[in-house]
């Protein structure tokens, strides 16, 4: 596709400077003298920058000039906003509009005339602009025919879910920010060190993150603070909540900190939570278990109150980053920031210090909500393995029955192959024999029609899927196949290790697969990973979030973001809940994340990040569930959906686990180790 300007004369723009003399040129315009190396450089990433817009975003550029400019490296998500972005723009001519979708690296300006336009494409293409971060990033502008992008739909904050603002004075904040010491002695009680992102003190009882949940019968000493006690009687008359708290937990927040998506407990605590938010304005994002997202903005000074469904039914969390999408109108102040792109720009973060108050619940919980209720649930969730033969019997029960009962409607969601795992399969000498260890459906069996592959499986009713699909399939344990060993060419384990409940037995499974392979066969193995967003770029799984969204876009791929020809700026995006292991640390089956020993394996919340590395993975067995989101257990919002909610046992793998736990293997050599959509992958080779 060529160029937009092809009309211009690029002698005309002799006092530019040669990179964005270069740009402002047609891309097949046939220069009569060479091009700089400087000038090929950016007319190569003017081209990138015009192709990632089609490929990701579905944004098709025009060789011809028109009012409308899409502006690469000028968005929301490259952390430029429009304060910086509009006074640039205006500099050349008058601006009708500029649109700055959420969360992506462009934007889309409209001028009033087409000459200004085209003054804009020459003079800004190239130009450096300073984002809010303080780093420099390069415009490259292309003229499109109209502006294009996902637009939300009307959205209404989570039943039960109001923000009151301006609950307390600007005195009073002073007061309750001075009233929290975190210099305090560690035997103080009320004293936590801070958590990995943040500083925390509790009040009245100590609030659990492993499992949101307090010790009812550990109280700490001393009660809420007093300077607390007045407001709370003030808010109880006034009718702003309806329970006096006898828990409080004070959060400080620095910029690029947040907070994982997450439901308190229901056993836990009364209907009502409520949060004050102090020092500095902050978006929360609360999420439906069907997908919807609403972002709400809590100002400073505000009371958060959560009931009902947005207490019960929705998780809530802060999103690790520096800058906020906020609305940029000036009477915008609280609730749900709006998809009007022509009012969006960003806001940057403050120290925010949160006061959130429960109320410690002393009866069962018997809300509305049944299959999310702990305390409604036919059996609570099992505990986390202690022995061989616990882990023996979770896997029975949350892996083992679990695929029996789900194989048909798993299967029908299982059919597109991976393309790295294929390439795998097409590069290995034809007659190769191939073992599918933890076949399922026999996805990959068939990829190769010049390979011996064999399927095997722990479900009886997918390798009968697998069987009448023609393929070579038979029943068996990961731990112990019915191979001969050193008699493969090479083995796949797609999906499989991560359903062991215990570092040994993950062990044992891997020490299976190098059994099986001859001196110079290759394995190539797949789990979960626990950094479902990796190098600022979210997994499909976390990407693939159903919403109330309109079809202005064609595509919404949020790694668009990271192709244009400028990197993208720190947004301060939160540290993995883990750090790359030792040997040692696989072993005792830790890698810094949360440890649930001695504790109920926590229920996660289908397409979040997750919470801790071993928990159980709801699967919604339904008819009508699509074939996109098979797990999600809800309808549409704020309906039950009673189909059964089943959940397998998973352990994910933090950066390094695996790659550390195939090092241990006798005689086994790892080729390669990357990230693949959400998951951990080893090639290793016998030796």
């Amino acid at each position: 596709m060529g160029e937009a300007g092809e009309g211009e004369s690029t002698r005309g723009a002799g006092a530019l400077p040669e990179p964005r003399r270069s740009i402002a040129m047609d891309c097949n315009h046939q220069s009569n003298g060479k091009l700089s190396k400087t000038e090929k450089k950016f007319l190569r990433k003017q081209i990138k920058a015009r192709h990632t817009l089609l490929r990701h975003e579905g944004i098709e550029t025009v060789s011809y000039a028109t009012q409308i400019l899409v502006i690469a490296n000028g968005g929301l998500g490259n952390g430029v906003s429009r304060n910086q972005l509009l006074p640039e723009l205006e500099k050349l001519g008058q601006v009708d509009a500029l649109l700055m979708p959420p969360n992506k690296p462009y934007s889309f300006v409209t001028y009033k005339t087409l000459e200004e336009s085209k003054k804009a494409y020459v003079t800004l293409n190239g130009q450096k602009i300073v984002d809010d971060l303080g780093q420099k990033i390069i415009l490259y502008l292309n003229f499109v025919e109209k502006a294009q992008w996902k637009e939300l739909g009307l959205q209404a904050l989570p039943p039960g879910l109001k923000v009151v603002e301006e609950i307390i004075s600007s005195e009073d904040e002073k007061l309750l920010l001075e009233s929290v010491s975190w210099t305090e002695d560690t035997d103080n009680p009320n004293f936590q060190k801070s958590l990995k992102h943040r500083r925390v003190k509790h009040f009245g009882y100590e609030f659990h993150y492993e499992n949101n949940n307090v010790h009812k019968d550990k109280p700490l000493p001393g009660g809420l603070p007093d300077i607390c006690d007045s407001m709370l009687e003030k808010w109880l008359k006034e009718g702003f909540i309806r329970h006096k708290p006898d828990q409080l937990t004070v959060n400080q927040y620095e910029p690029g900190h947040g907070i994982p998506a997450h439901i308190d407990t229901h056993s836990a605590f009364e209907d009502e939570i409520i949060s004050l938010s102090l020092g500095s304005e902050i978006v929360m994002d609360f999420k439906h278990p069907d997908g919807v997202t609403v972002p709400v903005m809590l100002p400073r000074r505000s009371l958060l109150v959560m009931t009902g469904e947005s207490r019960y039914l929705w998780t809530h969390g802060i999103t690790p980053r520096k800058f906020d999408t906020v609305q940029a109108s000036k009477g915008h102040k609280s609730g749900i920031i709006t998809g009007d792109v022509g009012d969006l720009t960003l806001s940057k973060r403050g120290i925010r210090t949160s006061f959130t108050f429960r109320k410690v619940r002393q009866t069962p919980c018997d809300c509305s909500y049944p299959l999310v209720c702990d305390s409604q649930m036919k059996e609570p969730p099992p505990s986390f393995p202690e022995s061989d033969k616990e882990a023996s019997q979770l896997e029975q029960k949350y892996v083992h029955q679990v695929y029996e009962e789900i194989a048909g409607h798993f299967s029908s969601t299982r059919h597109t192959p991976w393309p790295h795992i294929v390439e795998f399969l097409k590069a290995l000498p034809s007659g190769s024999l191939v073992a599918d260890v933890g076949c399922g459906n026999g996805k990959y069996l068939g990829v190769n029609k010049e390979l011996y592959m064999i399927g095997c499986d722990r479900s009886q009713n997918l390798v009968d899927i697998c069987r009448e699909k023609q393929f070579q399939a038979f029943v068996c344990d990961a731990l112990s196949v019915p191979v001969r060993s050193g008699s493969c060419d090479a083995c796949i384990s797609i999906a499989v290790i991560h359903h062991f409940a215990t570092a040994e037995r993950r062990m044992a499974a891997l020490q299976e697969l190098a059994r099986l392979l001859r001196p110079g066969g290759k394995a190539l193995i797949y789990v979960w990973a626990m950094e479902q967003e990796y190098k600022n770029k979210k997994s499909k799984y976390l990407r693939e979030n159903r919403s109330n969204q309109g079809s202005q876009e064609i595509s919404s791929d949020p790694s668009a973001q990271e192709l244009f020809a400028e990197p993208m700026p720190d947004t301060g995006h939160q540290d993995s809940a883990c750090s790359v292991p030792s040997v040692n640390d696989f072993q005792k089956g830790r890698c810094n994340s949360r440890e649930v020993a001695n504790s109920m394996l926590p229920i996660h919340t289908n397409r979040t990040s997750f919470p801790s590395q071993d928990l159980l993975v709801p699967w919604h067995l339904k008819g009508n569930a699509s074939k996109e989101n098979p797990t999600e257990p809800f309808g549409p919002a704020g309906t039950h959906d009673p189909g059964p909610v089943l959940h397998r046992y998973y352990h994910v793998f933090c950066e390094g686990e695996l790659e550390a736990a195939c090092q241990t293997l006798n005689n086994v050599s790892i080729l390669q180790s990357y990230y693949d959509q959400g998951n951990w992958c080893v090639i290793l080779q016998k030796v």
